[in-house]
């Protein structure tokens, strides 16, 4: 058992003694009574907002989790935190907020727990960057603390979910559906609380940080309205009193075996390549050594298993259905894939919180077993080459080919290509090349789910590739390549691709490719010029001059 001196390492600095008057007459009037200050104070830092399906019941669940940790011996505070909503901001000059939301959520969080003293906390988190902002928060503060996933939306009519519109926007430019058709399915996609329903990247993370251990054995395969979901949030205060008691902080959790799990269960899900940009932020906040090759090392070994969309056919919800994501880790850790010794915050190690769970039932067809996977090593593949020295991501599930070669069509910004797409401009056998769209910049990374989907929308997503220095929403899907290093901002060689250019993409090889001489290359980078910057003053001015490399996290702290 801690002594009183552990338990309230960091409240007993700002309640305790005649000198902190001020501090408990300012507790007394948010409800502090007399006992309370002698008790281990918890943060809950909530992600709740009207903003979005996604976070708009957290508030409820941050209620559950305050009476955890209050009736487990604490004394819970609230406090809230923002979220924006990418699927709303998609497209819109608003999605250069989305990735500064990751450090903006992370930084707040550090803030509120940080100047208040609390003792642990509970991170409650729905919408994309809400789970690596908090995991940030967690890693960097190395206090007791657990992260709750607000869970997962159910499934609109027909199971369509928010891809399904996006797409549908591509389908209506093309001709395929009707005006009528069109209201429809944006009518019914999203039919209540939660995030996004395919393996994108809320479900993603919510199953990566539950394989590095930060959050509680199915916290991140239980729908957002249930009794589970609340439990889940309940047990988390409890839980973080636990830690407390018995002195374990996220330093002994995060490690880089930890984050070869987080990897290893991302793969075999299929899930977003925004994994490989989080991961890589989390371990920097953790202080742990992770790089790109290290997604290249694990994703060698490791198979892609789950039929989950955006490439495959079946929901989040359909997964929750059959177990969750234990019974895929029991198997992976079964087959050695997984480090089982691993410290988790059940106060045990990921094996023995995997002892007791039961296989898949017979028949079901979301995860697909061992003997007969979608594809035998990671869709997660870094590429390499003198379109992008230092590194680039794809997500290559098999479904489209492994190589593609075809003639550069570039373009400007996001805007200018979903333009070109839809209008009937970007044809078979085009690269589409959006540049300027990277962390330094937009600013702020934006995720191409539009031209993606309208890609896709239009029935190209076989005979058209984008390659951008931007990112793409988990819900993306085609040959797409990403997170292109460096930047067209910093004078990358993406920024030199001229209309008609020939650009090979090889996953087999992990090459990127512009078809041009280096001399060619050479003279063109000596007469480019950095555009002016998107934004002088505010937020985004101030993330762009801090931001670092993509393959280095895309994080604000990196001097």
């Amino acid at each position: 058992m801690a002594s009183d001196k552990e338990r309230r390492r960091y409240s007993s600095q700002v309640v305790d003694g005649v000198q902190k008057a001020a501090a408990r007459a300012m507790l007394y009037a948010v409800g502090f009574t007399e006992s309370d200050f002698a008790k281990p104070q918890i943060g809950i830092a909530s992600t709740w907002s009207n903003l979005t399906p996604c976070n708009m019941h957290i508030d409820a669940l941050a209620e559950a989790a305050a009476l955890g940790a209050d009736e487990a011996g604490g004394k819970a505070v609230t406090f809230n935190t923002i979220t924006v909503s990418d699927g709303i901001s998609m497209g819109s000059p608003g999605m250069r907020y989305s990735l500064v939301s990751r450090e903006v959520i992370a930084d707040s969080i550090e803030t509120a727990v940080g100047a208040e003293g609390f003792d642990g906390f509970v991170a409650i988190g729905g919408c994309d960057k809400n789970m690596p902002g908090c995991a940030m928060a967690i890693a960097r503060l190395d206090r007791p603390a657990v992260f709750v996933y607000g869970g997962t939306i159910q499934p609109g009519k027909s199971r369509r979910d928010i891809v399904s519109v996006f797409e549908a926007v591509g389908q209506h430019a093309a001709g395929r559906i009707s005006d009528i058709e069109l209201k429809e399915i944006e009518s019914t996609a999203i039919p209540g609380p939660g995030s996004c329903g395919g393996m994108y990247t809320a479900n993603t993370m919510a199953s990566a940080i539950e394989a590095l251990g930060l959050s509680l054995p199915n916290s991140s395969a239980q729908e957002a309205v249930s009794a589970n979901k609340r439990a889940d949030s309940y047990a988390a205060g409890a839980t973080v009193m636990n830690l407390i008691e018995r002195g374990i902080k996220p330093s002994d959790i995060l490690s880089l075996e930890s984050f070869e799990n987080a990897i290893t269960v991302a793969i075999a899900l299929e899930g977003s390549t925004n994994a490989v940009l989080h991961l890589l932020a989390i371990a920097h906040a953790a202080k742990i050594p992770l790089t790109l090759d290290d997604f290249t090392r694990i994703g060698k070994r490791v198979p892609v298993l789950a039929d989950m969309r955006p490439a495959g056919q079946y929901a989040m919800s359909e997964l929750i259905a059959i177990g969750g994501i234990q019974p895929l880790m029991k198997t992976l850790l079964a087959e050695g894939l997984m480090h089982g010794d691993c410290l988790t915050v059940t106060g045990k190690t990921l094996a023995e919180n995997l002892e007791s769970v039961a296989p898949y039932p017979e028949g079901q067809g979301v995860i697909r077993p061992l003997s007969n996977p979608i594809k035998k090593d990671s869709h997660l593949v870094i590429l390499r080459g003198n379109l992008a020295p230092e590194g680039a991501v794809a997500k290559i599930t098999g479904h489209e080919g492994l190589t593609f070669s075809g003639n550069a069509r570039c373009f400007h910004g996001e805007e200018a290509a979903l333009a070109a797409i839809l209008d009937g401009t970007v044809v078979k056998g085009d690269v589409v090349v959006v540049r300027y769209e990277g962390p330094r910049g937009g600013p702020g990374m934006r995720e191409m789910l539009s031209p993606t989907s309208a890609i896709n929308g239009r029935g190209l997503s076989s005979d058209v590739a984008l390659i951008t220095d931007g990112r793409f929403s988990g819900g993306s899907h085609g040959f797409v390549i990403g997170h292109i290093t460096p930047e067209a901002y910093d004078g990358g060689p993406i920024a030199l691709i001229e209309d008609g250019d020939r650009i090979t993409i090889d996953a087999e090889s992990a090459t990127i490719s512009l078809e041009l001489p280096s001399d060619e290359i050479e003279k063109r980078k000596a007469k480019w010029k950095r555009p002016p910057p998107y934004a002088e003053r505010g937020l985004l001015a101030k993330y762009a001059r801090l931001v670092s490399s993509a393959s280095e996290g895309a994080v604000t702290d990196k001097f």
